[in-house]
């Protein structure tokens, strides 16, 4: 559900930053959207109450990244990105406050359980896991502001679906997830939607 984020990102070019999308790149962008449902086979599991945190996660991001897109004209990526995480670190705070305590332990629900578990602390081991996390993290918000500034919102938003291909291989690598028959579809697809766009955006600038 998160990988609707493409989508939102660049409906909201088109009304904020005042982008031109063409009918053709809404088909790629709204197909490489089709194959993410079609990977993640929609079920009654799948679509419950706690699937709309993951869209509104989608769209909390993609708001950010236009923000990146209109600031990035008078800021630097590395000030953006700094305040970006800087704004994820009072939000942990908060929730650290807020449910750290364990008071609102014991949900039956598998999100709701994980959101509001008690605090543990880290093992050595599991610290370093999360500080590398961290840095790898800021160093991706970098980039990913700064190809916000340069680019134009809705092109940059077509290589957010290139995610689900390093998940796979992520998957195999720490995992030994392999993706089926269907898997392989829905990133065949993705892929080919995105490859459209950066095309067609290659033709219309060597016109």
């Amino acid at each position: 559900m998160f990988f609707a984020a493409p989508l939102f990102i660049t409906v909201l070019s088109v009304l904020i930053l005042g982008e031109k999308v063409g009918g053709l790149r809404w088909s790629a962008i709204a197909i490489g959207f089709g194959g993410v449902i079609l990977m993640a086979r929609p079920g009654t599991d799948l679509f419950d109450w706690a699937a709309l945190l993951a869209i509104a996660a989608a769209a909390a991001y993609a708001l950010a990244m236009i923000s990146a897109r209109q600031l990035g004209r008078s800021e630097t990526a590395s000030a953006l990105a700094f305040w970006g995480n800087l704004v994820f670190l009072l939000c942990a705070g908060l929730l650290s406050l807020i449910f750290g305590s364990g008071a609102f332990e014991g949900a039956t629900h598998k999100s709701l359980a994980f959101l509001t578990r008690a605090w543990v602390t880290p093992s050595p081991h599991d610290l370093m896991l999360m500080c590398a996390c961290g840095v790898i993290a800021a160093i991706a918000l970098t980039l990913l502001t700064q190809a916000y500034r340069l680019g134009e919102a809705s092109i940059v938003a077509s290589f957010e679906y290139s995610s689900m291909i390093w998940g796979v291989l992520y998957g195999w690598l720490f995992f030994h997830d392999w993706p089926n028959r269907t898997g392989w579809l829905g990133i065949s697809i993705i892929s080919a939607a995105g490859l459209f766009v950066l095309w067609r955006e290659y033709r219309a600038k060597s016109r």
